[in-house]
């Protein structure tokens, strides 16, 4: 991922308004020195995980499945940084559930099968943060994707974790992120600036509305920004 997330802005919705996660605008550029494309994209993401995980109290959010539009976006970056951001605006226990990261090799074998805790077999990255193998989730026989797996891995992490945030399948080849949308708390879909068509975004989105999905919002990955022309002058 580019350093930089951004939600969809009005002239670009695909989805309705209020499920749209509203995100801070650029700074206005005062000068050669102002614009901190890194310091923007912490501030996005802060505003992200207060908007999603602390504002809606009718509702609470403590489970999150962040899904790419298409299997080449790369969501592994955003999740890290969301539950990095997360764990700094909360005192309780995140986990963020990859489907990248190995299960580390101290945990492999009939330990973590014995039911022990997920925290026992994940790798610890912050004080309060741990990034938990989607391997290690797979010790029971239940069919991996299926209804009953989910709800069984979702109260796992329940009672060990206050928030997870779970890398999800791609929304556009996989059913499972419907399913997970539906057990969880919500789904954000991660589109891809130049990249996701506007149809298959308004397919993919339909598809999870029909299924019952609770859609938090859309997240626009890898946008870049184009240099100020007054700025461009003085480089």
């Amino acid at each position: 991922m580019n350093a930089n997330a951004n939600v969809l802005q009005r002239s670009e919705l695909i989805v309705p308004a209020e499920q749209v996660i509203p995100l801070p605008q650029p700074e206005i550029f005062r000068g050669a020195y102002d614009w901190n494309p890194e310091r923007f994209a912490r501030e996005q993401i802060c505003s992200l995980v207060r908007r999603v995980f602390f504002t809606n109290r009718a509702q609470p959010v403590r489970q999150v499945v962040f899904c790419a539009a298409e299997p080449h976006t790369d969501v592994g970056p955003i999740c890290e940084q969301v539950g990095r951001a997360l764990a700094l605006e909360t005192s309780g226990d995140i986990a963020i559930v990859s489907g990248n990261s190995p299960l580390p090799e101290a945990a492999q074998g009939p330990t973590h099968q014995a039911g022990a805790e997920i925290k026992s077999w994940s790798t610890q990255i912050a004080i309060n943060l741990w990034r938990v193998p989607h391997s290690g989730l797979c010790e029971l026989r239940q069919e991996s994707g299926t209804g009953r797996y989910w709800i069984s891995r979702l109260a796992r992490l329940q009672n060990d974790f206050e928030y997870v945030v779970i890398h999800g399948p791609a929304a556009g080849t996989s059913s499972e992120s419907a399913l997970l949308g539906q057990l969880a708390d919500g789904i954000i879909l991660v589109l891809e600036a130049n990249n996701t068509r506007r149809a298959t975004a308004r397919k993919i989105i339909e598809t999870l509305e029909g299924s019952h999905s609770r859609i938090l919002g859309t997240v626009l990955s890898e946008r870049t920004f184009p240099v100020p022309e007054r700025i461009y002058r003085r480089l």
